[in-house]
């Protein structure tokens, strides 16, 4: 139904991995790209009780396959000691093999083998609106954009089983925390400020844990890709600016559920935070899918101005508004920031029916803006 973006045109003969969050589409979508592949589904019960006590199966499977030039290994992160045979297989058979895991936290932590620049590293994220035929803001912005809950009308049972069986099997299983009602609650607390500045003291006190181990669980988070950091842009600034970074969750539904937030419409409070949300998300797969890899940043000075997004070194500001009828007061930050850095675009997206242009600002309608930025023309 979906023409997902990532099509790893690049890779020619490299092996790979994909990695991304659960429910993305992973399986599906290399499935689909690679329909005559071997495919090894290590979710399937038979095959990863096999290949976990004889790892070197998976040597025998692929030379008895001869037909088949390229490996596809589901759910790599599950046995990571296979990644000795994926090396082995890439060094002397010349095999493609294509390996998908929503984390490698696993992988690192057991010291195997991430097989030294053999194998190149994609990721595939929530869907995007480039990738969804008549996309809806407002379905969007309640249900998320994992594929099967964007599609859903009642996703609600879908976002309480997602949460629940991450925090069993991607962290109680994999992470190793103990206490899981401690880490329950400090997702609810990320998710509270999530797009906002963090501050590792207020969320440890309401936790009742040390600093130290709030920054353990965030790393936790972005090592099972459920979140990312933003950190502050601080190039040559002229005004003191917050150096501390803001955190988004990698899907607006799974903050909605942790807030137990519904019926988000627009022109409403909600519906700024959740736009914004939705914007960063947008960036962030733009960034990869393109290959550009630009650098997404925000920019906030201590007397208050902020800017929500700078892109690259600079050449971008982005700021986001939820209003319909933008004034020269929602201007005054993005403002600021092009008095102090050159721009090649300075750009307000918001909910306004028309593109203007304001002195040297550009206000874009949100859809509009994500026509140009996937088209290119953005950055």
């Amino acid at each position: 139904m979906y023409q997902r973006l990532q099509r790893f045109e690049r890779s020619e003969k490299n092996s790979l991995f994909l990695w991304g969050a659960r429910q993305t589409g992973k399986s599906t979508l290399i499935k689909k790209l690679f329909p005559d592949a071997l495919l090894i589904d290590l979710l399937q019960t038979e095959v990863y009780n096999n290949l976990l006590k004889n790892p070197h199966f998976l040597r025998q499977m692929v030379l008895a396959s001869t037909s088949k030039s390229v490996i596809l290994i589901d759910e790599i992160q599950k046995i990571p000691i296979l990644l000795n045979e994926v090396h082995w297989l890439i060094e002397n058979q010349h095999n493609k093999l294509i390996l998908t895991g929503s984390s490698p936290r696993k992988i690192i932590r057991e010291h195997q083998n991430l097989l030294g620049g053999r194998a190149l590293r994609y990721e595939l994220y929530p869907l995007t609106t480039a990738e969804i035929p008549d996309f809806d803001l407002i379905t969007a912005l309640n249900n998320g954009l994992l594929p099967k809950h964007y599609m859903s009308s009642d996703p609600e049972l879908l976002l309480a089983s997602y949460i629940s069986s991450y925090l069993e099997d991607e962290i109680y299983a994999e992470a190793r925390i103990r206490n899981l009602s401690i880490f329950s609650n400090f997702l609810y607390n990320v998710a509270f400020s999530n797009g906002e500045i963090v501050n590792y003291t207020n969320i440890a006190t309401e936790c009742g844990v040390s600093s130290p181990t709030v920054k353990e669980y965030f790393q936790i988070l972005q090592d099972t890709m459920i979140g990312k950091f933003v950190h502050s842009f601080q190039k040559r600034p002229k005004r003191q600016v917050i150096l501390s970074p803001k955190f988004y969750f990698f899907d607006i539904g799974i903050v909605n559920h942790l807030l137990k937030r519904k019926n988000i419409a627009i022109e409403t409070e909600i519906f700024g935070y959740a736009f914004e949300h939705l914007m960063y998300m947008e960036l962030n797969a733009h960034a990869h899918y393109s290959q550009k890899n630009y650098q997404i940043s925000f920019w906030r000075t201590k007397t208050g101005l902020e800017v929500d997004f700078i892109l690259g070194d600079h050449e971008v500001a982005v700021e986001v508004k939820g209003s319909s009828n933008i004034q020269n007061k929602h201007l005054k930050n993005i403002k600021a920031f092009t008095e102090e850095y050159n721009v090649k675009h300075a750009i307000v997206v918001c909910n306004e029916i028309f593109p203007r242009l304001v002195g040297n600002i550009l206000i874009l309608p949100w859809r509009e803006f994500l026509q140009r930025l996937w088209a290119d023309e953005i950055i």
